[in-house]
């Protein structure tokens, strides 16, 4: 069992990037999230790359949610307002709502690397597990992703290197 002052580090450290990871799939991020850290803590032995782990349990906990919430919406025929990514307006001098709009417009493979990457800064390893991909693949979509939004968002080509894996 994993001991309480670690689980509250995890949670402070990662849930806001899980969060918005899951955003991706579903309208009830928060919830995914809170689910993952309940499977987290009922384990009986902690699993071995335990930041991987949670947000493979996100993936696919999100993908479930929006699974149960489209055959939900089909029955009651009413829609959510969907869910803002960014609380600003603007975050560093991009226009938060244009930002959010091009990462939409993203193959779903590319905005999963960019906020796993960016946001969750895991590795291109750990991306490539967590995806069911390889490592050079999961870069493959976070370079291409990048490519597009800067292209999309008329930002220049930074000279600076993509982050590490």
């Amino acid at each position: 069992m994993m001991p309480p002052l670690d689980f509250v580090r995890l949670l402070d450290e990662h849930g806001p990037p899980l969060i918005l990871y899951a955003r991706q799939w579903c309208d009830t991020p928060e919830d995914v999230v809170q689910d993952a850290f309940l499977k987290l803590i009922s384990v009986r032995q902690a699993p071995h790359k335990i930041v991987g782990w949670l947000y493979r349990v996100v993936r696919n906990g999100a993908i479930d949610a929006a699974r149960t919430d489209r055959n939900r919406q089909r029955r009651e025929a009413a829609a959510l307002p969907p869910a803002r990514w960014f609380i600003e307006v603007e975050v560093d001098g991009l226009d938060a709502e244009a930002a959010v709009a091009a990462m939409q417009r993203l193959p779903i493979e590319q905005r999963e690397v960019i906020v796993a990457r960016l946001w969750g800064g895991l590795t291109f390893e750990e991306i490539a597990e967590v995806a069911d991909c390889s490592a050079s693949t999961a870069f493959r979509w976070f370079s291409a992703g990048i490519d597009a939004l800067r292209q999309e968002l008329g930002l220049p080509c930074s000279t600076t290197r993509l982050p590490n894996a």
